[in-house]
């Protein structure tokens, strides 16, 4: 009998909500300089070719989701992006605060270390790995809700599964 997966835990890395009203600012004034250029009919072309590029840019950057999978026995995975790690090879989860976020992408980086980040969002978990065939020692994750992924991630004890 196949035992269902269930989500544990779920997110998906949208921009800040004022990026939208940029964006699509950005692309009118593109439209516009063009439609200074082409009088007559052709004037609309610019605004229906140019406006739903910025729709479709910020969109594309806010396709990651952040999720953690469990089956009915305890075994998961972490999914980030197109990424897939096993939660049995996670040896712990760490928030890292916004004042430690430039240290840790920066002088402290494992060039090794697998990184999705998301320059709007503020937070990032530390996941560092035990699995011996794997170069990679941690991956960082970008999150919204970071306290709730590391309780995501953390093993569920033989109390918890009861």
């Amino acid at each position: 009998m196949p035992t269902e997966d269930a989500t544990v835990h779920s997110e998906k890395l949208w921009v800040p909500l004022w990026w939208w009203p940029a964006g699509l600012a950005i692309g009118a004034l593109l439209a516009a300089e063009v439609h200074m250029g082409a009088p007559g009919i052709r004037a609309w072309l610019p605004y229906l070719l140019l406006l739903p590029l910025p729709i479709w840019a910020l969109y594309w950057l806010s396709r990651m989701r952040v999720e953690v999978v469990r089956n009915a026995s305890g075994e998961g995975e972490l999914r980030a992006g197109q990424a897939h790690l096993p939660l049995d090879v996670i040896a712990r989860a760490a928030v890292v605060p916004r004042t430690a976020k430039s240290a840790a992408l920066g002088r402290q980086l494992d060039p090794l270390a697998f990184v999705q980040h998301r320059t709007w969002v503020k937070q990032m978990v530390l996941i560092v790995l035990d699995d011996p065939d794997d170069p990679t020692p941690y991956w960082l994750v970008s999150s919204t809700r970071p306290e709730e992924l590391v309780a995501a991630l953390a093993r569920p004890t033989p109390e918890d599964r009861a």
